[in-house]
């Protein structure tokens, strides 16, 4: 099998693995009062799998985004951004600036 297959079941996988635990938490925690709305319904069961598999879809995608994403090796050189320039060093040169007047000054009170 290519290296690519085994590496999207993987992570499709581990995504359903997460998406499992967190509808477990879900319902361990009673958010929105879901455990009790599963537990009394007669299809709850069904939402709970649709929950389940919908999440695990979500985090799929994420997962092997992540995946995808972290392949990617360091390049050795710089590509673009702040140019690096070597240090320039000497010595400083004074420069005489004659001073400005004033065009416009404040109106007195």
């Amino acid at each position: 099998m290519p290296k690519l297959v085994k590496l999207y079941i993987r992570n499709v996988v581990i995504g359903f693995a997460i998406a499992g635990a967190f509808v477990g938490i879900l319902l361990w925690f009673n958010v929105m009062n879901l455990w009790h709305l599963v537990s009394t319904s007669d299809s709850g069961l069904l939402a709970v799998a649709l929950l389940w598999f919908m999440n695990g879809i979500v985090f799929a995608g994420v997962q092997f985004g992540y995946a995808v994403m972290s392949l990617a090796g360091k390049d050795e050189n710089p590509r673009g951004g702040m140019r690096i320039t070597p240090d320039v060093t000497g010595e400083m040169i004074p420069v005489r600036v004659p001073a400005r007047k004033a065009s416009r000054q404040l109106p007195r009170r």
